[in-house]
């Protein structure tokens, strides 16, 4: 597991635990009925969560070599590695296509 992989789990792993308490703070950010100075402390708070733990840090990675460019989303591998296991005959439902 190269450095990044790990840093990414680590995050993952943070944002889930942080998760329910952002939405709170956020939802209470954005209720104009509440008072100012509630809004205001909620702001704080969620400005003193972990900055790891926010979901735009994450990167989605290849589950084979944990390349964090150009990784597709629904089988979770790098074109590198979907185009190596392809030619393999590794994915299941995977033709090349000619016409």
């Amino acid at each position: 597991m190269t450095n990044q992989t790990g840093r990414d789990q680590n995050r993952r792993q943070l944002c889930k635990r942080q998760e329910l308490r952002r939405i709170e703070y956020k939802s209470i950010i954005q209720d104009l009925s509440l008072p100012h100075e509630v809004r205001f402390k909620s702001l704080q708070l969620l400005n003193s969560l972990n900055r790891n733990g926010s979901p735009t840090r994450l990167r989605n990675r290849c589950i084979a070599t944990g390349r964090g460019r150009g990784v597709y989303r629904f089988c979770k591998l790098s074109r590198i590695s979907f185009r190596r296991m392809a030619s393999q005959g590794l994915l299941m439902g995977v033709t090349k296509s000619s016409w």
